[in-house]
């Protein structure tokens, strides 16, 4: 299995050179479907165009087939590559992740159960240091520790979609045909 933290230190200085913030890389898919996950964004839009993906895709695509040639290939077996933005529902990987989506309700998974719960969901209050306090549905504030949260995404709510309006909505309701 491919080292994470080596494929994030390999792929972070491309998504850089873009102008680009990496939010997160993934593998998943197991042995039949392997998929290599790269989700990035422009720091000021918070947000990922269909260029800005190809753009990435490409830069580690040929960092990758470099890295083979020299013989230090750093995933030894087939995957497929996939390049996106982190979208509405986003996970959260970064301590300011938190701190820029303060009120808004997130859903967290837990490495270990804390006061009962393994799994939180609710608004962000705030972020002090390395601590993220949740106001927990049926329960009330909780502080947790960022390095305690195992995984957490946004929450689809209304409140999220209109504070993520797209860049651009042109073109989103035309049909394109192709010939095939």
């Amino acid at each position: 299995m491919a080292d994470l933290a080596e494929l994030t230190a390999l792929i972070e200085p491309e998504a850089k050179a873009l102008g680009l913030d990496l939010v997160r890389v993934a593998m998943f898919g197991g042995k039949s479907d392997p998929t290599l996950q790269v989700m990035a964004e422009r720091p000021d839009t918070r947000q990922l165009t269909i260029d800005d993906c190809a753009a990435l895709s490409h830069r580690v695509s040929d960092k990758f087939d470099a890295l083979e040639a020299e013989g230090r290939d750093p995933i030894d077996h087939a995957y497929r590559l996939e390049v996106s933005s982190p979208g509405i529902d986003r996970p959260l990987t970064r301590l300011a992740d938190y701190r820029d989506w303060t009120g808004h309700e997130a859903r967290i998974t837990l490495r270990q159960v804390v006061e009962k719960r393994k799994r939180i969901q609710g608004p962000i209050t705030s972020v002090e240091d390395d601590r993220i306090t949740i106001d927990v549905k049926n329960h009330g504030p909780m502080a947790v520790p960022f390095d305690a949260i195992e995984d957490a995404k946004l929450v689809m709510t209304d409140a999220l979609i209109a504070a993520t309006q797209p860049l651009s909505a042109e073109g989103a309701d035309e049909i394109v045909e192709m010939e095939g």
